[in-house]
């Protein structure tokens, strides 16, 4: 896991690392787990969040739970980075993979069975990646609004995390299935645009979550070749946001829009 402490500073603003640097050693970090190049850890700030911090080669993919909405890496991400530039946790996964070679192959499939029946999320990404159907945009939105009626207190002022639409957009990317992918990243950009209102705080964190929807959106329906009858079909669904009562997040989708027509009439000309 190649990051030293020059890493971390040039991911966060200089009172962010101050921070960070307290909370590692006031011992705030109350979890932290390693699974090969994935770091996961709970924080305890006014909350406790959770940090997921993904290391693929040079690149570090990070988030956290928190309602930070400023530049760079927040505190939370900070200390858990700095204690793995410290020394990295142990891996877990060299563990898991020799316990495997040892249990049955029944026994495996009667605990990923249990473990399918008692966690949706799991069982969702099992179905994305090994199933062939998915689900609609509506059942998708339908959850996203459970999301929001479960953290709405009466508004919500706090960063609600998105990241397991994200994976399972992803995870459907993975196996090239780029339209049910768009699916999700349609359903999350469309009920974060409608419950926009809600929001009475973390305005930068729904902002990065819709264009971060968006973006995934155009890179799947580019990826599928689209017929220009098709395109027209695809870009209906972001022309259609920038009509939205309240004009909250018009300009944004205005600019994906123009976005998405210009990539497709450059790919069309090549």
């Amino acid at each position: 896991m190649d990051v030293d402490k020059d890493t971390v500073t040039s991911r966060c603003t200089e009172a962010v690392f101050d921070r960070g640097q307290k909370y590692r050693r006031d011992g705030h970090i109350r979890q932290l787990d390693r699974f090969d190049d994935l770091v996961t850890a709970a924080v305890q700030g006014s909350n406790l969040y959770d940090v997921t911090i993904e290391f693929g080669g040079r690149s570090i993919d990070t988030r956290c739970s928190c309602p930070y909405d400023g530049g760079g890496d927040c505190k939370h991400i900070v200390a858990v980075l700095l204690d793995v530039a410290d020394g990295p946790p142990a891996d877990d996964s060299e563990h898991v993979e020799s316990v495997l070679e040892d249990v049955p192959a029944s026994d495996v499939r009667a605990f990923l069975r249990d473990a399918l029946a008692t966690h949706p999320g799991l069982r969702e990404q099992f179905l994305a990646q090994f199933g062939d159907d998915h689900k609609s945009v509506e059942e998708h939105r339908k959850k996203i609004e459970q999301l929001f009626e479960q953290h709405a207190d009466p508004g919500i002022y706090e960063a609600i995390d998105f990241s397991q639409f994200f994976e399972l957009a992803d995870t459907y990317r993975d196996r090239q299935r780029y339209l049910a992918a768009a699916t999700v990243y349609r359903a999350i950009f469309e009920e974060v645009d409608d419950k926009y209102h809600w929001v009475d705080g973390a305005y930068d964190h729904y902002a990065q979550v819709i264009q971060r929807g968006l973006d995934g959106y155009a890179n799947c329906v580019l990826a599928t070749d689209p017929t220009p009858a098709e395109f027209d079909t695809y870009a209906g669904v972001v022309e259609a946001r920038t009509m939205t009562d309240p004009p909250i997040n018009t300009e944004q989708f205005h600019r994906a829009l123009e976005d998405l027509e210009d990539r497709y009439e450059e790919g069309s000309d090549d």
